[in-house]
């Protein structure tokens, strides 16, 4: 790939802005050909607000053989469908989390991507915290030693209007609540420091603070192949949000990551700090209270991928393991039973 890399954007709802700010941050190595969405409205409002090109349909951007690449921010529901597309028209594909609604269709998404030879990158954009780097070192080098447990948790707050804006937390449209939705992020930097746990023991359900389809409260106990053992908690009723975290515990040392960085406590008293530097962190009523530096990130890679011809580094087939992680929480929390992940 040489000059700047043209792409369009489809949907432009509320996950938009980050992205969009990113694009216009990164303008230097990414060109806005079109964006879209079902609503003429809402793509003439946001194409003038950021000064991109609008299309009046998705066709029109998949036929467009300019465009390398899609980057697609529209219900987990649709996004078999597009990548489907963006298959068949040889784009590759920056995706909005999750991948699907169900395993099974997560699945058949990265295997279509795949099979067409295209990129697929995942918007999973907590992965590219400085302090994810700082603690995933730590652990390359040894320095907390062998882990013995490890611990996630997320307690945000979403009022009720929230979930009553239509599809929000529904299987059909969202595939999932807290977990899929929220806790996805949590736990795919997790996976990105210590993997995926053998088994777990998982309890999700509605709780009395939402009307809504799916689960707004869930928790699991997690065993690791190394026999480290860990917990994990979930939740959209926590007012008034309070920031999420990861304790890593080892032989030699603690990790614990929460929205402003790390914090690495070694057993002779030293001490490391890392500090992300970024601005909100959405856990309260408004989701989108966070800055774009994360997205922008994301978006960087994404390029230097195809530039590289290598995967993004956070791949259809990376994203997978947080969405087999969280289904083996509700499988447990439905039969009852201990489950493998």
């Amino acid at each position: 790939m040489t000059g700047r890399l043209r792409v369009g954007v489809i949907g432009l709802g509320m996950a938009a802005a980050p992205h969009a700010q990113s694009l216009v941050d990164l303008n230097d190595e990414v060109e806005v050909a079109a964006v879209f969405s079902p609503s003429p409205e809402r793509r003439t409002a946001f194409g003038a607000r950021y000064g991109f090109p609008v299309a009046d349909s998705i066709d029109a951007i998949f036929r467009d053989r300019s465009i390398a690449a899609v980057i697609v921010l529209t219900p987990p529901s649709s996004h078999l469908d597009l990548v489907r597309q963006a298959a068949e028209a040889g784009k590759h594909v920056l995706l909005e989390k999750p991948l699907e609604i169900t395993p099974e269709r997560s699945l058949e998404l990265v295997d279509t991507a795949e099979r067409a030879g295209i990129r697929l990158g995942v918007v999973l954009q907590l992965r590219f915290r400085k302090s994810i780097e700082a603690v995933r070192r730590a652990l390359d080098d040894g320095k907390l030693g062998e882990i013995v447990s490890v611990s996630v948790r997320l307690n945000n707050w979403r009022p009720q209007s929230y979930y009553d804006q239509a599809g929000r937390g529904t299987r059909a449209r969202d595939g999932g609540g807290v977990l899929l939705t929220q806790a996805i992020h949590t736990l795919d930097q997790m996976i990105a420091l210590v993997g995926l746990p053998g088994e777990v023991t998982g309890y999700a359900t509605t709780s009395k603070a939402h009307r809504m389809e799916t689960e707004d409260v869930a928790h699991a106990a997690m065993r690791f192949a190394n026999g480290a053992i860990g917990a994990i908690s979930a939740t959209t009723a926590a007012y008034p949000g309070f920031p999420d975290a990861i304790d890593i515990l080892g032989t030699k040392a603690s990790a614990r990551l929460d929205p402003s960085g790390a914090l690495i406590s070694l057993l002779d008293g030293t001490e490391q700090t890392v500090s992300d530097d970024t601005r909100g962190n959405g856990v309260g009523a408004d989701p989108m209270a966070f800055s774009n530096d994360n997205h922008r990130a994301v978006l960087a890679d994404f390029v230097a991928a195809l530039r590289e011809g290598r995967d993004p580094k956070v791949s259809g087939r990376e994203a997978l393991k947080a969405h087999r992680l969280i289904d083996a929480i509700l499988r447990s929390s439905e039969s009852g039973s201990r489950v493998a992940v």
